[in-house]
């Protein structure tokens, strides 16, 4: 049976996941992390996409991304492919490194774009790793905060006036911390 199209349109935007095959670890280090930053650039470079906001969990990844004229798949496709070749080069894998296909959920309302921004800036919290969203690298949070440059998000696409709004992004997503 054929897959269901997902809807798609110039300026969609989405929450998508993907996680390791059989609940497998998808980064084992830092260096792994890194590299799949490198590939996700190279990818939203190529295909003209927004990264909102992101979440690289030890099986999983959160990415909160707003396409152009170029459906979403082909940068998915792109980054995962990539990121896969790597990391079974790496470790002398063989077979999928992802669980099917990604997870890709339309966001329809502003409202909802700031609560999956949440969800994804919270999620290493959730899951115990760090008390506080800032103490975790590997999202896009301390670059919403002005703490770290990183040319892969664009938190001006999510918060109009950056600077401004910081404090009020902040509260919102440290409310019940």
């Amino acid at each position: 049976m054929a897959r269901k199209r997902r809807i798609w349109f110039p300026g969609a935007i989405y929450h998508v996941m993907c996680r390791g095959h059989r609940g497998q670890a998808i980064f084992v280090d830092d260096e792994d992390r890194r590299v799949y930053l490198d590939r996700l650039l190279r990818a939203v470079n190529d295909h003209g996409c927004s990264i909102l906001s992101y979440c690289l969990m030890t099986n999983h990844v959160h990415l909160q991304v707003e396409t152009s004229d170029v459906e979403l798949w082909k940068m998915m496709k792109q980054v995962n492919m990539m990121y896969a070749i790597f990391f079974n080069k790496r470790y002398d894998y063989v077979g999928p490194l992802f669980q099917g296909r990604y997870r890709a959920d339309l966001i329809k309302s502003l409202a909802r774009k700031m609560e999956v921004s949440r969800y994804i800036h919270l999620n290493p919290v959730v899951a115990r790793m760090v008390k506080n969203p800032l103490d975790y690298p590997w999202s896009s949070y301390p670059a919403f905060m002005g703490l770290s440059e990183d040319p892969l998000v664009s938190p001006e696409r999510l918060l109009e006036c950056p600077k401004e709004q910081r404090g009020l992004y902040r509260e919102y997503v440290e409310e019940d911390l």
